[in-house]
């Protein structure tokens, strides 16, 4: 962490006190060098970080104070994002209904293209080495006589990000900066420039230029909190010397937008819809398929990084079988079909038929894929990091920028709102009490929120990872076989992970 003396020093020192004894320095600063001050400035313009400006504008608390976002792409773009209503992005989030809510409370979820946004109400999680299943849905909690509780809500990132930009202009342009198509080209703690004013000796001071083409004159400004929402590789974070710990999983994230067909059996009531999720020991990870609205779906395939490359390579016939034969066949089938030759006589969908014959077929299976999306599908890597510290003298992180877990849960966006709303409260809070928002001490409040709960969750989706990367029938896959059945047989349990997941 970056030293923290006169930090911890100043609030102590009155300013007039402060100014008397600095008064026998020379200054050499001219006003013109003096960079503009701002009292949060918030690095990265994804859900997290757009999610915070909407959060503080919203508020009439903190409404009034002056913000600035540096995004390094265009946010007109983002704001004008639109797709045809049959198409739709492959990058998806689920949001749990404790993200919704923050959602509506700030105003954003108003925004978003509700056409493009499905609920999903139950979903099904197997076991694809031993058949334990387990299904998550809010049956136990709810009347039979009311409509079905959604468990998630699924909406593509860039539906998200247009909502939040809306919401951010609707609250007007007083106090408030975006510095779209920027790039922070520098950050450093400032020096006392000012005779009279705040002491910036402890402010981080950015220095702002385009992304464009031309050479321009780098804009300098002060933050009174500096906020990183800057992904994984913050460099708001190497500025705070706040140092990770982590590891890379070997493993990738096929990701791709697909159609599929009709239920043998029609759900009921018509509008529910359900999510999947099968573990795949042996092929390195689980699949998930997750609804989209008009029968569409997107899916997130854990697996090697030549698996994921295998996938990447075969025609579209192939690719939609080894889809529908992951969630099908047993374990043997699938290493047989996912080491077939694209140049083999027998194509995958012959040999998922065939095979298909052979199989006692799970009851909780989706409905088939029938179709890819054009340029859909793609590939991520899947990594654990999770920062040492959340907070540092006027530095806060959240998001990415502070954890990145395993996707197996659908977690990563929604613990990034997580901190938001709760980092945003805490801003509230130290502008209602008359707190620096700055301060060591008023942003711990937001660490000790958000810490734990994030580890918590983080190191339950590894747990689980490593649990179902074992394969074969030995003692973990007889623990995990027991476990998942346990659970499903005990309400108040399950319950109390679903509580747990979504943040209530």
């Amino acid at each position: 962490m970056r030293p923290i003396s006169r930090a911890v020093l100043r609030p102590y020192v009155c300013q007039t006190c402060r100014h008397g004894i600095g008064a026998g320095r020379r200054r050499f600063a001219s006003q013109a060098d003096s960079p503009d001050l701002y009292d949060v400035v918030c690095v990265g313009g994804g859900p997290a970080g757009l999610g915070l400006m909407a959060a503080l504008r919203a508020s009439p608390i903190t409404s009034k104070l002056r913000v600035a976002l540096i995004e390094t792409q265009d946010l007109t773009k983002a704001q004008a994002w639109n797709l045809e209503p049959t198409q739709y992005s492959n990058r998806v989030s689920s949001l749990t209904p404790s993200s919704v809510a923050f959602l509506r409370q700030i105003g954003a979820y108003d925004h978003l293209d509700v056409d493009r946004v499905q609920d999903y109400q139950d979903m099904q999680v197997w076991d694809g080495q031993t058949g334990s299943r387990i299904s998550f849905d809010w049956s136990m909690e709810t009347s039979p006589f009311e409509d079905p509780r959604a468990v998630a809500t699924m909406t593509e990132n860039a539906n998200l990000v247009r909502a939040l930009l809306r919401r951010i202009a609707q609250s007007g342009d007083e106090n408030l900066s975006l510095f779209s198509n920027s790039t922070v080209a520098s950050i450093e703690t400032g020096s006392d420039l000012k005779p009279e004013g705040p002491d910036l000796s402890a402010w981080p001071i950015l220095s702002i230029k385009p992304t464009g083409p031309g050479e321009s004159t780098p804009k300098r400004i002060a933050a009174r909190l500096l906020v990183g929402a800057d992904g994984i590789n913050s460099p708001v974070r190497s500025f705070a010397d706040i140092s990770t710990h982590g590891w890379d999983y070997g493993r990738h994230g096929i990701v791709a937008t697909l159609a599929l067909g009709d239920l043998d059996i029609p759900p009921f009531p018509a509008s529910k819809r359900t999510a999947y999720q099968r573990f795949l020991p042996a092929l390195g990870g689980p699949i998930a398929l997750l609804p989209l609205p008009n029968n569409n779906a997107t899916l997130v395939w854990s697996t090697t990084p030549e698996n994921a490359a295998y996938l990447k390579s075969l025609s579209t016939p192939s690719f939609l079988a080894m889809v529908n034969a992951a969630f099908r066949l047993d374990m043997t089938d699938l290493s047989y079909m996912m080491g077939m030759s694209s140049s083999s006589d027998i194509s995958h969908q012959d040999e998922l038929t065939w095979r298909t014959k052979h199989t006692v077929l799970p009851s909780q299976i989706p409905p088939p894929a029938t179709a890819v999306q054009e340029g859909t599908v793609a590939s991520f890597p899947l990594r654990f990091r999770h920062a040492a510290q959340y907070v540092s003298p006027r530095v806060a992180l959240v998001g990415d920028a502070a954890h990145v877990i395993h996707p197996l849960a659908g977690q990563g966006l929604n613990l990034g709102l997580a901190d938001v709303a709760s980092l945003s409260k805490t801003i509230q809070y130290a502008v209602s009490h008359g707190m620096d928002v700055g301060d060591l001490l008023t942003l711990e409040r937001y660490s000790s929120e958000r810490y734990l709960p994030n580890a918590k969750i983080g190191g339950a989706c590894d747990l689980l990872h490593k649990m179902y990367t074992v394969p074969g029938e030995g003692p973990v896959a007889w623990a995990r076989s027991l476990g998942l059945g346990v659970v499903d047989r005990l309400p108040f349990v399950k319950s109390f992970l679903m509580k747990n997941a979504e943040g209530y």
